[in-house]
């Protein structure tokens, strides 16, 4: 599931679909595979194109239901419904530069869990994050960003701290020890 991935226990589902729609996924262990059979697909470059016309996007004015919250970073060449072959409404996703979770993204969590009743919570992490890599900059060669980058960065720097002298490449270590400290705010 990329370079750095982890599960959020086993969110309990407190929400019943809305009506009319269906959960694609009502267990962790089946959330967790349709992703894993997404991802295959699109690995092998057959994803499938999910249902994205009127009446799919009318079905969901009245609410949604999706199986999996996803955070992830908000980096372009990762979007989540392509690299896991789902559709609207399926995935409710939390996304920012380097998937770390602050007051805000966790509440969205919460939400997606305890309102929705979505079954898994994963975080993700990805090969060559810019984000790390800028905060790996910051420990390595002092680095400084301007306004709001500087913080976003912040919180990500512990990990790559934590990630130093680890055998193997360190952005992929740093991403690894990133998503860690992502799962266990």
């Amino acid at each position: 599931m990329g370079a750095g991935a982890a599960l959020i226990g086993n969110a309990r589902a407190f929400a019943a679909p809305p009506p009319g729609l269906e959960r694609a996924a009502s267990t962790p262990d089946a959330a967790l595979k349709l992703l894993e059979e997404g991802n295959g697909a699109f690995v092998r470059g057959d994803a499938p194109v999910r249902d994205k016309g009127a009446e799919r996007r009318q079905s969901l004015t009245g609410g949604q239901a999706p199986f999996c919250a996803y955070v992830s970073c908000s980096d372009s060449r990762v979007p989540p419904e392509l690299l896991f072959g789902r559709g609207l409404g399926e995935l409710f996703i939390v996304r920012n530069a380097g998937n770390t979770v602050d007051t805000v993204a966790m509440g969205s969590v919460e939400y997606a869990v305890a309102v929705l009743g979505v079954p898994l919570v994963v975080v993700m992490g990805h090969e060559a994050c810019g984000a790390v890599k800028a905060a790996m900059s910051v420990v390595g060669e002092n680095a400084r960003f301007p306004g709001a980058i500087g913080k976003m960065i912040e919180p990500i720097v512990p990990a790559v701290l934590q990630a130093r002298g680890k055998p193997g490449d360190a952005v992929e270590n740093a991403v690894r020890e990133n998503v860690k400290r992502t799962v266990q705010y």
